[in-house]
């Protein structure tokens, strides 16, 4: 069980895991230094749990102790309890959801692993913000995908933000960050997938006149603000258009990923 520490002193060592949770660049830095993530309130903190991920502390409010008294009773990790006034001194924001679990990160998955045993793929190029990026993978898993690839340069799927928006679907969801992004393309090739590539370009098909029974697929998608690099426009088999009114050229890449998944959803 759970080892129940009230803390009066903010300054704490032991709360380190939980500082300035809104400072991007340091909690990018920290969390990959200490191979950790921030789960935050009471249904993540569960699916990571139930997803075979390890705690390695949690810091809650009191109100929470019963409500989560299962979950700490399954665990010997050291649960840290303040009020909340004194949780969002430390975090820097108010958890309005009371409870925050530091989770030790997975063992990454190796990308030709990952790709053996998909059929549905979504690829994620240069994808900055961690709300697109939970979206993303919240709509993949919502709508039968297998597995996410992501460029090097794509935001951390389990950043607590991303996490949140996503509801834990980036538990569920394999995922893999490719470090050589060039040869992405070819790798996807050989494993023998047909890549949709969503592009503005005059030359692209619309969404709705491309085979959806493709055996093997992955749906590339770009940057919020360029879209997708010109490499993957060419190297892609098919570059698709979502048809949408004239006065609208393009989707949130979050939408446009819900919308294109739904489309090329697996049947049967």
């Amino acid at each position: 069980m759970a080892e129940i520490v009230r803390l009066v002193d903010l300054d704490d060592p032991r709360l380190r895991d939980f500082l300035h949770l809104r400072d991007v660049q340091l909690r990018t830095r920290l969390e990959g230094d200490r191979g950790i993530y921030i789960a935050e309130g009471e249904k993540v903190v569960r699916r990571a749990l139930e997803a075979g991920h390890e705690p390695s502390s949690f810091l809650m409010a009191p109100r929470w102790l019963e409500t989560l008294d299962d979950v700490l009773s399954a665990t010997e990790a050291p649960c840290f309890v303040l009020e909340e006034k004194d949780i969002e001194h430390v975090t820097g924001f108010h958890v309005h959801r009371g409870a925050l679990a530091a989770m030790r990160r997975p063992e990454p998955v190796g990308t030709e692993a990952l790709l053996a045993r998909a059929r549905r793929v979504v690829v994620l190029e240069d994808l900055m913000d961690h709300t697109n990026v939970g979206a993303a993978f919240r709509a993949a898993a919502a709508l039968g995908f297998d597995a996410v690839l992501l460029s090097p340069r794509c935001a951390d799927p389990f950043y607590r933000r991303a996490i949140k928006v996503a509801m834990g679907a980036v538990f569920s969801l394999p995922h893999a960050r490719l470090d050589d992004w060039f040869t992405a393309p070819q790798l996807l090739r050989e494993a023998e997938f047909t890549t949709y590539a969503l592009t503005l370009a005059e030359d692209a098909v619309p969404l709705d006149e491309v085979p959806t029974d493709v055996e093997r697929l992955a749906v590339v998608f770009g940057s919020e603000g360029h879209g997708l690099t010109p490499h993957w426009q060419r190297e892609s088999d098919v570059r698709v258009i979502i048809p949408m009114a004239d006065e609208i050229d393009s989707l949130n890449v979050a939408s446009s990923v819900a919308v294109t998944c739904w489309h090329l959803r697996p049947r049967g």
